[in-house]
């Protein structure tokens, strides 16, 4: 199962218990009588059991737990629970329509990966479908509020050119961060094109699913389970949640969705990744559930000799000095996202041009590891998930080996460091106020805790 999914499960799946442990709340002069409880955070009450699953789901996943302490998994509860506590308190408030598509998302994986909604309830020992879905939504509802007040406790926070070279040079040479062998590297892309007659045949393909859907009554869902050559959304009946302030989807894609009503299905639409219809499930003020199929036309040999024969004249007339990487990327790369900037690609997950070798995509470092500097790769045939097929050349423009960070030349990562650690005062600053002015009572046998918080109060 995988692991966003797991982190779902974390604190779900509580017993009933009976009574025997006396807390009392001082704020509401009340006395609750609780078993099993390890603490109680503002409103939130913290199990024995929710510390027992949330080690066995670290196990589940492979983690080593030999250096995690029941204390540790207590004090991260604990941390969670406050979080959500103070954003209630501050009034932040949660998507609930998000919540509930992300919670029936939730159980269509569950029910994919098991084979049905009983093998399900069955599994996870549940009698009740409303009562699974209720406590799914309260484990993302905290989580949600959790997250909305730390973004909340650091949003203001900047740092300065200054502040960071304080905090460079505060640190001992000897103890200075040391940042691997990184790549930057370009490329320049040539699609194969696609016939007329195999487009036209995707398309007429297309409007008799729709028709069929439309006139016939048939699922739309099933009908993208059988056809869609999408990978990432085919096992949940082609369904993508689109928010129109977080744009992941080809502008195209979201251009046609947005111009339809609940309900409706949209005509044949093109974007980069081939032909697609597309259904709006249901509209939630700026998020948008919509199922779509993907078809993709057919590549013939013949127009992936006729890449490979373009591939590689651009070569040749980049090494004849005729063009120069750069201006050939920009005038011939069919790759819209690097084309405008002379092929040189993005790091997706650093958002800057370095490749750190030990974090590359393997595919992309069995591309570059023996290309030397400046150097042009012989063209290369990539086939993404979909099928879809492409020539590219690479060069590395750049290289850095191994080294002890310099302000200089690391000063954007140096930055990124300076401002965590700015932004974890402020959290830290945060806590230590908010667990002296929260109601927190922490079970007898949890005290001794050697907690990283001041959790237990004099």
């Amino acid at each position: 199962m995988k692991p966003i999914y797991n982190y779902l499960l974390i604190i779900l799946f509580s017993t009933t218990y009976g009574y025997s442990q006396e807390i009392e709340n001082t704020n509401f002069k009340t006395k609750i009588k609780i078993d099993g409880v390890s603490a109680v955070v503002g409103d939130y009450v913290i199990l024995e059991s929710d510390v027992d699953k949330t080690l066995i789901d670290l196990q589940s996943q492979g983690v080593s737990t030999q250096n995690i302490t029941r204390c540790s998994l207590l004090g991260k509860l604990m941390e969670d629970k406050l979080y959500a506590h103070h954003a209630e308190q501050d009034s932040l408030q949660v998507d609930s329509n998000s919540i509930y598509s992300y919670v029936d998302r939730t159980i269509d994986y569950f029910v994919d990966q098991i084979g049905s909604l009983e093998k399900v309830l069955e599994f996870y020992k549940k009698n009740d479908e409303q009562v699974f879905r209720s406590e799914l939504f309260e484990i993302n509802k905290v989580r949600q509020l959790s997250e909305l007040m730390q973004n909340k406790i650091v949003e203001e926070i900047e740092i300065t050119p200054d502040e960071v070279r304080q905090f460079f040079y505060s640190i001992p040479k000897y103890e200075r961060p040391v940042f691997g062998a990184e790549l930057e590297l370009a490329q320049i892309v040539i699609n194969p094109e696609v016939s007329e007659e195999e487009e036209k045949k995707v398309i007429r393909r297309l409007e008799t699913i729709k028709n069929d859907i439309v006139v016939n009554g048939s699922s739309f869902a099933t009908k993208a389970i059988l056809y869609s050559q999408d990978p990432g959304s085919r096992s949940t009946g082609g369904m993508y949640t689109l928010n129109r302030n977080r744009p992941t989807m080809h502008k195209e894609f979201r251009d046609a969705v947005y111009r339809l009503r609940e309900g409706e299905v949209s005509d044949p639409f093109e974007t980069e990744s081939g032909w697609h219809i597309a259904k709006v499930e249901k509209i939630r003020g700026q998020e948008v559930d919509a199922r779509h199929i993907l078809l993709i036309p057919e590549i013939t040999n013949e127009a992936i000799v006729d890449a490979k024969r373009t591939i590689d004249l651009i070569r040749k007339r980049i090494i004849d000095g005729e063009l120069s990487f750069s201006d050939a990327a920009k005038e011939l790369s069919d790759e819209v996202e690097t084309k405008s900037n002379g092929g040189v690609l993005i790091n997706p997950t650093t958002g800057d041009t370095r490749f750190e070798l030990t974090k590359m995509d393997p595919v992309l470092y069995s591309q570059a590891q023996r290309i030397k500097d400046n150097e042009i790769s012989m063209p290369l045939l990539d086939e993404d998930q979909r099928g879809l097929k492409k020539y590219k050349i690479i060069k590395v423009s750049n290289r850095f080996d191994e080294h002890i960070a310099d302000y200089s030349k690391d000063f954007i990562k140096i930055k990124e460091l300076a401002l965590k650690e700015k932004q974890l005062k402020r959290i830290q600053s945060w806590m230590i106020e908010k667990i002296e002015d929260t109601y927190i009572n922490i079970n007898k046998d949890n005290q001794d805790c050697n907690f990283t918080n001041k959790w237990v109060k004099n």
